[in-house]
């Protein structure tokens, strides 16, 4: 589950500027490692998997390595599968589901395509259980060309490098209460706007791309993480999170329009999941099993259509 703010949003009656980005940046505690939970995790791939530095965050006196891991054996004539978790630090069973899908299912797709997985995009928020970075910006809106943010655009010049032809990009998120109690309130303060509060839904969805929904693959991978956490059902006006359904468990959203980072590449299929860590119903490990479970279903599904 996610960590709860005791924090209320900064109010000053305008637009933040500097002196309110740094006012709640200071408020922003660590509580957890990156290096520990992530890096060092990583280090035990080394052996089986190509591990790659793609870039390297610097904030302040911090600086954080960003890093991916690659099928080994790559070739240019296979397709790629692309796995990214943690843009959103906060969301924890992203970055854990990454690291374990690396760890018991990736090899065994090497023959076929070549995978690439970067299962932290945001450490610096991942550390401090946030949705944003340093600058008080959210990543998962700054996958636009000649970005300014660090996390996204370090990811949109690994990915250019590969220069091969993507098949599947999955993008591994959650949502949490702190979606309702703190992240979206604070982001209706920072914009000087009216809060309106919504409703989290209980149970796991997807969000596709609005431009290139692919509904037969969504519905692919909704069936197959029915079997390890329950799915969430629309609401009273038949929609998740104001979209409305489009299939069970699928609601669509325009990936580049928005800035997303399921809509860097032009992979013919492309999926964000969102995994719901708060429900009385699942564990931590039936989080990371989901979203594991979510990223096989993708692969098996863009692989035999």
């Amino acid at each position: 589950m996610t960590a709860e703010t005791t924090h209320a949003p900064i109010k000053t009656g305008a637009p933040w500027g500097s002196a309110e980005v740094a006012a709640w940046r200071s408020e922003r505690t660590r509580q957890r490692s990156y290096e520990d939970d992530v890096l060092r995790v990583i280090e035990r791939f080394r052996t089986r998997f190509t591990v790659v530095e793609y870039g390297r965050l610097s904030y302040g006196a911090e600086t954080y390595p960003l890093v991916a891991v690659k099928t080994l054996h790559w070739r240019g004539d296979r397709p790629t599968v692309l796995v990214t978790g943690g843009v959103h630090g906060y969301e924890t069973s992203g970055v854990h589901g990454a690291l374990q899908f690396i760890e018991q299912h990736a090899e065994r797709y090497s023959e076929q395509v070549n995978v690439v997985v970067a299962p932290c995009v945001s450490p610096w928020a991942y550390e401090r259980v946030q949705r944003w970075n340093p600058e008080a910006i959210d990543p998962n809106r700054s996958f636009r060309e000649n970005s300014s943010v660090q996390e996204s655009a370090a990811l949109m010049r690994f990915v250019a490098t590969l220069r091969n032809h993507f098949l599947l990009h999955i993008d591994l998120h959650e949502t949490t209460n702190t979606d309702e109690s703190e992240f979206r309130p604070t982001l209706a303060a920072r914009d000087d706007v009216t809060f309106e509060p919504g409703e989290i839904p209980d149970g796991f969805y997807l969000c596709g791309d609005a431009v290139n929904p692919q509904l037969l693959f969504q519905q692919a991978v909704i069936e197959s993480v029915a079997k390890v956490t329950h799915i969430a059902p629309p609401d009273a006006q038949q929609r998740i999170i104001g979209s409305p359904v489009v299939a069970p468990g699928v609601i669509l959203y325009p990936y580049r329009e928005l800035g997303l980072c399921a809509g860097m590449t032009d992979a013919r299929y492309t999926t964000t999941t969102e995994v719901y860590p708060d429900s009385a119903r699942v564990t931590p490990e039936q989080c990371n099993a989901a979203q594991v479970a979510a990223v096989c279903a993708a692969i098996n599904f863009a692989l035999t259509h």
